[in-house]
């Protein structure tokens, strides 16, 4: 079995809730209060677990609210392995507002990094075994912004794939690495590009831009209420939205990443490696809490998904 290691720089202890109405200096009363070990490599390996992939977790985390993490993913029964931070794990706070219909999100923006923090990670990526390395999510303050480059290149030498979902400056210095695979959302790539993708045409013009230039083997770009693309040597593939009751975007992107490495560790061709990537994706968006998917829940979606486009 493929063996697929996540790879968190700075998580977080993920608080979600919901509240009859948001309003300034009033006392808001919550309910349906949720807490998940959250970070991008965090969500991806615990939906992973969840479809029975073989995943471990590698976490840069500190103080009470790392320990709660470890403690969160031990529970779950994710596969995960520490490397211990100064700083406190920070939290993350989302509430949604059932007046409005809208979800508020608060993230902060996470503990100051020590050099220790980055060059650990690298020493275990150095010797761990596993198929697929998956870097997601941001950095802690005072990392290096081409870190996941670094990743990028380390795993090439070693003969492991490399899957990329951040943004902004590590997201440029990784796609300059070059990836197996990439997920950014419509918004990173159009901050990639430096220009607005206003259909379908140009942003699969741009995805396949990043595979024939050699940035990306495979490019799974996110749409939210429009769909996913998928690009690759072999074409670019569109499927719709799946029509779902909203419940939380936290973790959709990291979920869809999940479906995405999960079918192709089983080598499906490219339309059912995007059909995984937008079932898993749906099933985050269908519950409440952060990244809170079943494999039967990705199932059912995956079976209400239509046939991809190119």
């Amino acid at each position: 079995m493929t063996r697929i290691v996540t790879v968190t720089l700075n998580p977080a202890i993920d608080l979600a809730c919901s509240a009859e109405a948001v309003l300034p200096t009033q006392k808001t009363r919550t309910f349906d209060e949720h807490i998940d070990p959250g970070g991008g490599g965090i969500n991806v390996a615990r939906v992973l677990h969840a479809m029975g992939a073989d995943t471990t977790a590698l976490v840069v985390a500190g103080g009470v609210t790392g320990a709660l993490i470890e403690d969160l993913l031990t529970e779950a029964g994710v596969p995960h392995e520490t490397i211990q931070c100064r700083g406190r794990t920070r939290i993350s706070f989302t509430v949604f507002d059932r007046a409005a219909k809208q979800e508020f999100r608060f993230v902060p923006q996470g503990p100051v990094a020590e050099a220790h923090d980055w060059t650990a990670v690298l020493e275990r990526l150095e010797t761990i075994d596993c198929d697929w390395i998956v870097g997601s999510g941001s950095l802690e303050q005072g990392m290096p912004p081409d870190i996941y480059a670094t990743v990028a290149r380390l795993a090439r030498r070693r003969g492991i794939r490399f899957a990329a979902d951040t943004s902004g400056a590590p997201l440029r210095a990784a796609l300059d690495a070059g990836v197996d695979l990439v997920k950014p959302s419509l918004g990173e790539l159009e901050a990639y590009a430096g220009r607005a993708l206003p259909d379908r045409a140009a942003q699969s013009a741009e995805a396949m831009n990043l595979v024939q230039s050699g940035h990306a083997a495979m490019v799974a770009l996110t749409l939210g209420g429009d769909g996913a693309i998928l690009a690759s040597a072999a074409g670019v593939w569109h499927l719709p939205a799946v029509p779902v009751p909203f419940r939380s975007a936290v973790g959709a992107g990291d979920s869809f990443v999940a479906g995405t490495l999960w079918a192709l560790s089983r080598a499906l061709p490219d339309p059912e490696v995007l059909r995984w990537g937008v079932a898993a994706g749906t099933a985050a968006v269908a519950r409440a809490g952060t990244a809170r998917v079943r494999r039967d829940d990705v199932e059912a979606w995956y079976a209400k998904t239509g046939v991809p486009t190119n």
